[in-house]
């Protein structure tokens, strides 16, 4: 049983017995909530300890990666400007979309009051600045404070400019540095792990609470969820289309029907690089020249997560959905922003994993409990389908539209490249 699918079960048994509990024995289910609260809580907090290292470690280690591929040559730089282009749209139009949804489904009031209250003390764990004050609030006059505080989007900010200006060293001392960020982000990637080994205790004891607070209300609140992010991630998919027609110069017909063997890949396995050779199977098929296809769909398997920042996002605004928490633009802005950077560190990350690390920064930078992340991981594999299918057919388009204007250009030597970044690549 892979973890994902044991950390589901883990939620179906922790609201069935709160449920069952709470209407047969309620006197029993308050003691069993009494020691469930405490183990769910601990359980987070082992989580969130490690989300502030983790994320600077990732940042630091992907863009200097990104960077050095950039200086191989025209197309990697193509590649990479082009993804980062999109990674940036896809936050952006993500959010409209996220709170289009929820404005024409929103979530009842007594599954929200009920979903809410079984965390008890997730409040916003802050005020965003006004939007005069944005731009002066994201440059920390303090980085360590910033960190101790979980003040993430300056951190980011932060973390982005050290990222580069390590890039600008000499190789001995620029080596020196990314091999130490790589040693934390692995380090903090097996810590991780055995956190998430824990999962099925931490998520059944959460969600014994949700069940026995809320009762069949949580499950309709679970199934809503998924369905508004799961619908976003549909939504900005679909933009993968007109990108392959507009930008690559295909026929809708073909480019779908070339897509959708690779499409079937990710669906049977979430992982967009099991997918790879499936993905240049497809850019065959449509005459992308294998020189091409070979350089710049190892890059977008390697740091372009399309469906990450519209997707990562969605979660957050969910979230203050839940919470009745009406976004002012400076917290919109703070979310797209951190969406958007924060998925450049999302390389190599199994999706139980980046789901903590890449959504925890985003919701603090708005201003929003992260609580409620614990309980929804444990329904992330149904979205994550939605999500490997978008990387994929993002990765085809994107490799479509670089080859169609590189015109003339055969970067041979960009595949060493290529294949470097791929091979520090996990997923």
């Amino acid at each position: 049983m892979s973890q994902a699918t044991r950390i589901l079960a883990a939620l179906i048994l922790g609201l069935v017995l709160g449920v069952f509990m709470a209407a047969e024995a309620p006197g029993g289910a308050a003691a069993v909530n009494s020691v469930a609260e405490p183990v769910g809580r601990a359980w987070l907090n082992g989580l969130q300890m490690t989300v502030v290292p983790l994320v600077i470690a990732l940042l630091v280690t992907g863009i200097a990666a990104t960077a050095e591929a950039a200086k191989a040559g025209r197309i990697a730089a193509r590649t990479i400007v082009t993804c980062v282009t999109l990674l940036w749209l896809s936050s952006s139009v993500g959010a409209a979309v996220t709170l289009g949804l929820l404005k024409l489904f929103p979530l009842g009031e007594t599954a929200a009051a009920a979903l809410k209250s079984t965390f008890a003390g997730a409040e916003p764990v802050g005020d965003v600045p006004p939007f005069s004050e944005f731009l002066v609030a994201i440059v920390p006059t303090n980085v360590l404070g910033a960190a101790v505080n979980d003040a993430f989007l300056p951190l980011i900010l932060f973390t982005t400019v050290f990222a580069f200006a390590v890039t600008r060293l000499p190789e001995p001392p620029r080596l020196t540095l990314t091999g130490f960020f790589q040693a934390v982000a692995d380090t903090m990637l097996i810590m991780i792990g055995w956190v998430l080994w824990l999962a099925p205790i931490g998520v059944a004891a959460l969600a014994f609470r949700v069940g026995a607070t809320a009762g069949t209300a949580a499950v309709g609140a679970l199934i809503h969820y998924v369905l508004i992010v799961g619908g976003t991630g549909l939504i900005l998919s679909l933009f993968g289309y007109p990108l392959a027609v507009f930008g690559g110069r295909m026929k809708l017909g073909r480019f779908a029907r070339a897509i959708l063997p690779a499409q079937v890949v990710a669906l049977s396995t979430q992982s967009s690089l099991a997918s790879l050779p499936a993905m240049l199977r497809a850019s065959e098929g449509l005459g992308i020249p294998v020189a091409r296809s070979g350089v710049i769909l190892p890059l977008a398997v390697a740091i372009f997560r399309y469906t990450g920042p519209c997707m990562n996002l969605a979660v957050a605004i969910y979230v203050a959905h839940v919470f009745g928490v009406e976004l002012t633009p400076a917290q919109l802005a703070a979310g797209i922003a951190a969406a958007a950077i924060t998925t450049m560190g999302a390389v190599s990350l199994p999706g139980t994993i980046s789901f903590i690390s890449s959504i925890a920064p985003i919701a603090v930078a708005m201003g929003l409990p992260v609580e409620p992340l614990a309980l929804l991981v444990a329904v992330e594999m149904l979205p994550d389908i939605v999500r490997t299918i978008g990387n994929v057919t993002a990765d085809v388009a994107v490799t479509a539209t670089v080859s169609a204007r590189a015109g003339g250009a055969e970067d041979g030597d960009e595949r060493t490249e290529a294949d470097a970044i791929l091979a520090g690549s996990q997923g």
